[in-house]
């Protein structure tokens, strides 16, 4: 059971190192990168990884990309700002001593925050299938938050051990991600969807992500840093419905 390991880059060069670090483990890194202007696709070379270099098509299409071009079968896809602890590392390694295993493996991400690592809020086990045979599973071509699909016979099981995930690095940058990636990108595939929203339901959809993270998923057990991201959750929820209403009446007005 041969592995190569997959990751996408713009501009990871504080990131890119460990990352490859993590996965050293691996038959072979593959780094697929969408023209970094900093060190990036040095620095993965110097580690011994396989550098391809792709114009940004999109998070689906570029981990399709990577996975299309690796050596391998079996792939496992990790992002630039994750990590692979040593017990997920030894769990993949011992697949290979055992017959007729999964076709894709899960495995629980924990994210840091504000230096914490996050347990509740809806951010645990937040599993991620990135452990697959390529002949039986394909990336999904989502525009945002996007996954492997797997064939409707595959088998499918979770791993121990966890992806450490390192996005946010501060409140400001959590808004930005919002602002600039997350809200546009999920009021643009709700549009797409044929799915509508009003001012009622923005409201609604605030208050609820709001509940939802800090109360229903107990987000107030991870201190000020939970609260963030119950705040952070309902601006992103507010933001992408009132994006929404504004792609609803360029639509309307297209229309008449």
């Amino acid at each position: 059971m041969k592995i190569s390991a997959a990751i996408i880059t713009y501009n990871e060069e504080k990131n890119i190192e460990d990352a490859i670090r993590s996965v050293s483990w691996a038959d072979e890194i593959i780094v697929v990168d969408s023209e970094s202007t900093d060190q990036t696709r040095e620095l993965a070379e110097s580690l011994g990884a396989r550098v391809l270099l792709k114009p940004w098509a999109g998070f689906s299409a570029q981990k399709q990309f990577a996975v299309d071009e690796a050596a391998h079968d079996w792939i496992f896809s990790l992002d630039a700002d994750e990590r692979v602890t040593d017990e997920l590392r030894e769990g993949i390694r011992g697949l290979a001593d055992k017959e007729g295993h999964a076709d894709g493996f899960r495995i629980p991400r924990l994210s840091y925050y504000m230096g914490r690592a996050i347990k509740h809020g809806g951010w645990y086990p937040d599993l991620q299938l990135r452990l697959f045979d390529r002949r039986r599973g394909k990336w999904n071509g989502a525009i945002v938050h996007e996954s492997v699909q797997m064939e409707q016979e595959a088998r499918v099981e979770i791993l121990k051990g966890d992806i450490l995930h390192y996005s946010v690095d501060s409140t400001g940058h959590h808004n930005e991600m919002i602002a600039e990636r997350y809200a546009p990108l999920g009021a643009l595939k709700m549009y797409e969807a044929g799915r509508r929203t009003s001012p009622v339901k923005a409201v609604f959809a605030t208050v609820f992500a709001f509940m939802r993270a800090y109360l229903l998923k107990a987000g107030f057990l991870d201190g000020y840093p939970g609260f963030c991201i119950a705040y952070f959750s309902a601006h992103h929820a507010f933001l992408k419905h009132s994006l929404l209403i504004e792609l609803q009446k360029k639509g309307d007005s297209m229309q008449r």
